[in-house]
């Protein structure tokens, strides 16, 4: 992903949905909003991509990594080094060292460029937090989770300071200026700059007794001295930070939403419901949704959310002047135009739903002026329970309103022509409109442009140029359009038209440069001859790996020029983003400045400033090795065939110091994600370089190098579906045939093992897991599952790309569940997930489920439940424990081979199968002591070997 995808608006504002499955979408860049600063984070810790673009954040980001600590854990955890899982006091656990020592190193800076490109902030940040931090309290309502004590989402990561360094003209950093005043210790979050980069803002909050959390006061900065003071006066005034949190809507006030302080304490749950629960659909509709969790569940929950999420916006100045505009509401998104003339405040109402989350609640869109007087309605978009679950099917009514980037005052919207429905076939699909925020004389909005795909965004330059995007995911087709908005002789043309999955074609997205407004808009290139050009930016994909590019390149007659690309034999390269941008106008080529990264298998991602014409390259960072001790480690990107002739690449890693040679074949560990096509070709394609950095995050697989393993990470699980035929309809043929290519080609190559091949996944990559471990059990000797769905009957209006319901593809819903092949699944399989996941589609009842089917019919398997987890990990004591528990079923089954015999004594299990009542069919216990009840204070591991299992309370 892009820097300037990772800066739009749509990614930083409101998170109101639970993330959608992943979906093809236009490749050329959209433009990211005003008032967004880049953010580079600057150590490799949690992917090969998180040493890069992919992680760059902005400055409303609400704080460092989440997860991230390496403090010991609190006196009042139970931790434990040596245990070989079976005993009865069950508590959480360490790794074996080289293991830790990775994990807790502690975390490097996240990078803050200023508006004008001329001051970097490093916010500090602390590594894996306690466990206390995640345990709590909080509330789940309406797809949010809240903290009710700081009036903020729950489990909120946080900076531990910001320092300021001078970028010079030379390109090295002036001295670290510390940012102080606030109390020791507090946490920071929303660091944003203001627009002439004269000051930052940020929040603090400081833990309160009892572990529960502070609530959060808006400070600010002075950028030349470093002192920091509350914006408020009055120590009353709270951030409200469910929805939106505050923004400059100039160099000196900020617009920000409070907690209303007239507000009581929060409503009481009646002792004694007034009546049922009970939703009705006398009227027939068809409304179909995703298995959503955290959702409303009564009007008590209503009114607690309402509670929670309604905020009083409040203008307040530098000088310390304060003034109350609007009335008190549940604001999602307060939105200033480039002139600072209006603002666009977005809110939700009721009637509010118990089936879908918040973000497809009533939503109301109105223009104000700047200091709070209501101008118009723009929309009222009714509660939208029935959007379809087809992929590329969208709300109706207006969608996408945002501020023209390159006008003052000019807004923009797209509307659906199929009832935002995707089966409905309808030329056009998408209308893009726009008009004056205060139209004349009864101005009506004026077309832009007309779409038979799916509105993907735009790009806006100048009265002559934007770029608009449309997409289609069931065919994968991708198109970007040319437009000149304010020429009305100028018919719009297509200047690609391609398909995403065409990686080899992607010419690249349009570089952006920052306007005198705080917005960012396409940046035009001139050369000496007076020719002029745009900037595209592209990732470079070739059979050898990704070889990043800037080309110039002419919209009009579509030549172009490349003027920079990524080193080929040893590094990996990128441009991050473009740094000569303070001016408006054209840029000349002779001035040009651009921003890279740099890094190669063995070298950590640093920071570098390139000028031209001489293309000199200024080192700005030295960030130091974040795991020494792999430092030497071997990595290859290999390539091989499947069996259909489709080809597969993957990333080998060997420990440092391996000689196959002299050390024969390792234990080895494949770990890895499906995903989906519609072409062989497409899926063939190499994605990822060779030369990137291997980067290691606290749960990854290739800590495992440290212990003497071969990794086999990322190895392309491609489910094809060609023509009308759906990719999971032949998802179990295509799953066993690509890893059994990845098993042949690292045993050809002599680094693994035959008998001691591991396989592993998260979520998706869990499911996959499971499936092999039922389908392709004689290449695997042991499985990991994290966080995973075994069973796709719970999952019945779809479940990550799949969008038919299960009574449209019963047998692809069925034969894809290894749920339904658990008495086939006969090699040691270790299930791990987090006691409160969110995903919409891996309830953690998924694993419970699943444990009980495997144990039911006898098979070697072990669950591991972490009190207070999501769908990804955090507490350190839950990652210490989840990576002791994956090393000790890698050293038990895979090193030592021991599940063999084992599993192969349950082959006949189906016929020895015991129950409680001594052989007959078993009946369900209604009381709590009976086997399926699971306390849902504890740490559970439960082992399918054991006869009888403990639960022992951490307190």
């Amino acid at each position: 992903m892009s820097s300037i995808s990772i800066l739009h608006r749509a990614c930083l504002r409101l998170a109101l949905l639970p993330l959608p499955p992943l979906r093809a979408r236009a490749t050329a860049l959209r433009p990211p909003p005003r008032r967004r600063h880049l953010h580079l984070p600057s150590r490799s810790s949690m992917s090969s991509a998180a040493s890069r673009l992919s992680h760059i954040a902005t400055a409303t980001a609400d704080g460092g990594a989440a997860g991230e600590s390496n403090e010991p854990p609190p006196a009042g955890s139970a931790v434990a080094q040596e245990d070989d899982g079976l005993s009865g006091d069950i508590v959480y656990r360490l790794p074996p060292k080289e293991i830790q020592d990775i994990v807790d190193a502690p975390p490097l800076p996240v990078l803050s460029f200023s508006p004008n490109k001329d001051k970097i902030l490093f916010l500090k940040r602390r590594a894996l937090p306690p466990l206390s931090d995640l345990a709590k309290p909080e509330e789940k309502l309406a797809g949010l989770r809240i903290d009710a004590n700081s009036n903020t989402r729950s489990r909120m990561s946080f900076y531990t300071g910001i320092s300021i360094h001078k970028l010079l003209d030379d390109g090295t950093l002036g001295p670290e200026k510390e940012v102080h005043g606030y109390t020791v210790g507090a946490r920071i979050n929303f660091v944003t700059w203001s627009q002439d980069g004269c000051h930052i803002s940020f929040t603090v909050r400081v833990d309160e007794e009892d572990n529960k959390s502070g609530k959060l006061r808006v400070w600010i900065a002075d950028v030349e001295s470093g002192e920091a003071r509350p914006l408020f006066k009055s120590p009353e005034i709270y951030l409200n930070a469910i929805f939106d949190s505050f923004v400059w809507v100039n160099n000196s006030t900020l617009l920000v939403c409070t907690i209303p302080v007239t507000r009581g304490a929060p409503p009481q749950k009646p002792s004694v419901p007034s009546g049922p629960k009970i939703q009705s659909n006398e009227t027939k509709n068809v409304v179909q949704v995703r298995t959503f969790q955290d959702l409303l569940k009564d009007e008590y929950d209503a009114d607690l959310f309402d509670y929670y999420a309604t905020s009083q916006l409040v203008l307040a100045s530098l000088d310390g002047t304060v003034k109350p505009i609007g009335r008190p509401a549940v604001y999602t998104s307060i939105d200033p135009s480039p002139d600072d003339k209006y603002l666009m405040v977005s809110s939700i109402h009721r009637p509010y739903s118990y089936i879908v989350p918040c973000g497809r609640f009533p939503k109301k869109v109105e223009l104000w002026t700047v200091d709070g007087k209501f101008i118009r309605e723009l929309c009222d978009l009714p509660l939208a329970e029935d959007i379809p679950i087809t992929m590329s099917s969208v709300r109706k009514g207006k969608r996408s309103i945002n501020w023209r980037a390159d006008k003052p005052s000019t807004l923009y919207w797209v509307e659906t022509q199929d009832g935002g429905d995707a089966k409905v076939e309808v030329s056009p699909r998408d209308i893009v409109y726009m008009e004056h925020a205060e139209p004349i004389n009864g101005e009506q909005p004026e077309i832009l442009h007309k779409l038979d795909l799916r509105y993907a965004g735009t790009s806006w330059c100048d009265e002559s140029l934007a770029l608009v995007y449309e997409s289609w995911y069931k065919t994968r087709k991708t198109r970007t359009w040319v437009l000149s908005p304010d020429k009305k002789d100028v018919s719009p043309r297509i200047l690609f038209d391609r398909s995403s999955e065409d990686v080899y074609s992607d010419p690249g997205s349009p570089m952006m440069r920052r306007t005198d407004m705080g917005t960012y808009v396409i940046a035009k290139i001139k050369k000496q001859d007076g020719s002029t050009y745009v900037l595209l930016n592209g990732m470079g994909a070739t059979p050898e790996g990704n070889v990043p590019f800037l080309d110039l390149f002419d919209i009009n007659t579509g030549s172009k020029e490349r003027i920079w690309e990524s080193d080929k034999e040893k590094y990996y390269e990128s441009v991050v983003a473009l740094m000569s941008d303070r001016t408006d106008g054209e840029l000349s080529l002779d001035q040009l400045k651009i921003l890279t990264s740099k890094e190669s298998k063995t070298e950590n991602t640093q920071y570098y400033l390139q000028t031209w014409p001489e293309k000199k390259q200024v080192k700005i960072t030295n960030f130091p090795h974040p795991y020494p001790q792999l430092a030497s480690l071997f990595k290859e990107m290999i390539r091989y065939q499947r069996k259909d002739g489709v080809q597969l690449t993957a990333n080998l890693y060997l420990p440092p110091g391996y000689d196959p040679s002299k050390d024969g074949p390792l234990p080895c560990l494949v770990w890895s994600y499906p995903g989906e096509f519609k072409s062989k070709d497409a899926a063939g394609q190499v994605r990822g370089s060779p030369n990137e950095f291997p980067g290691i995050g606290a749960t990854s697989p290739l800590l495992w190098l440290a212990r003497g393993f071969a990794i086999l990470s990322g190895p392309t699980i491609p489910i094809i579906g060609e023509g009308e035929e759906e990719a999971n309809d032949r998802y179990v043929e295509q799953l066993v045939a690509s890893a059994e290519a990845a098993v042949e080609e690292v045993v050809k190559r002599g680094v693994a093992h035959p008998d001691k091949i591991a396989v592993g996944g998260h979520s998706y990559g869990a499911f996959m897991t499971a499936n092999l471990l039922a389908h392709a059990s004689h290449l695997f000797c042991c499985g990991i599952a994290r966080s995973g769905a075994y069973n796709r009957t719970l999952t019945p209006f779809g479940f990550q790309n799949e969008d038919r319901t299960l009574w449209e593809a019963t047998s692809t819903y069925v034969e894809m569940s290894p749920f339904m092949s658990a008495n086939k699944i006969k090699k040691p399989i270790l299930l791990i997930h987090g006691e409160q996941d969110n995903n919409s589609g891996t309830l953690t009842m998924q694993s419970d489920r699943f444990f009980n089917a495997l144990k039911g019919h006898g098979a070697l398997s072990r669950l591991v439940i972490l009190p207070f987890e999501s769908h990804g990990y955090s507490a350190r004591e839950s990652i210490m424990h989840v990576l002791w528990e994956t090393d000790r079923w890698l050293q038990n089954y895979c090193v030592n081979g021991a599940s063999k015999a084992d599993s192969d004594s349950v082959a006949d299990s189906e016929n020895k199968t015991l129950s409680a009542s001594g052989g007959s069919a078993a009946l369900e216990d209604p009381s709590p002591q009976g086997s399926s009840y699971l306390p849902r204070s504890l740490l559970w591991i439960y082992d399918a070997r054991c006869k009888a299992h403990s639960h022992h309370s951490l307190n």
